[in-house]
């Protein structure tokens, strides 16, 4: 039994270094874990507080609804119905309080849309997936889809539409007349 434990010093020094290890996690653990951490399960009592103190700044779908009905309407039927206001104006808070403080921006449609419709193969396929260069010219997705209820696309541009303006914005020449060819 002797032979056992001949060179102890090894083990002891294990030992020591394994209760040092905890030593130094307790402490660490005391240290950077806040007040409160742990009181509703695996989170922190005062973040509730902290978040009631931050100021507003998203005013919610009812408050653009009570102003925007001609919106809500647009949008009835629409996949893009269940999706807030917010989503893609930005927190509208302040122009929920004075309409005159605040204009919503126009975001970019390109860019905003493609955030959600890019074709990803990670996206859930119940959302409408688009391959940029394969789908429609470049150029603001409204020149075909309604922002709003982008199921239904805009009629196309009239003929003789000015070029690269809101009624053609693809920049295509404008439509020209048939001409007869002679023989």
């Amino acid at each position: 039994m002797r032979e056992l434990f001949k060179d102890k010093e090894h083990l002891v020094r294990v030992a020591a270094l394994a209760v040092a290890g905890f030593l130094v996690f307790l402490l660490a653990k005391a240290r950077l874990v806040p007040a409160g951490f742990g009181a509703y399960g695996h989170f922190r009592a005062g973040a509730l507080d902290d978040n009631r103190a931050r100021p507003l700044v998203f005013a919610g779908r009812q408050a653009g609804a009570d102003c925007h009905e001609d919106i809500v309407k647009a949008r009835h039927g629409s996949k893009h119905a269940a999706i807030g206001c917010e989503t893609c104006h930005g927190p509208l808070e302040k122009h929920a309080a004075d309409p005159s403080a605040l204009t919503p921006e126009r975001p970019d449609q390109r860019d905003l849309c493609l955030g959600c419709h890019h074709e990803n193969a990670a996206r859930p396929a119940f959302i409408r997936q688009v391959n940029p260069q394969d789908h429609g010219e470049p150029g603001p997705c409204t020149a075909c889809h309604k922002a709003h209820h982008p199921e239904m696309e805009e009629p196309a541009p009239a003929a003789g539409a000015v070029v690269g303006t809101a009624a053609d914005p693809h920049g295509a020449p404008p439509a020209q007349p048939a001409q007869e060819v002679k023989q």
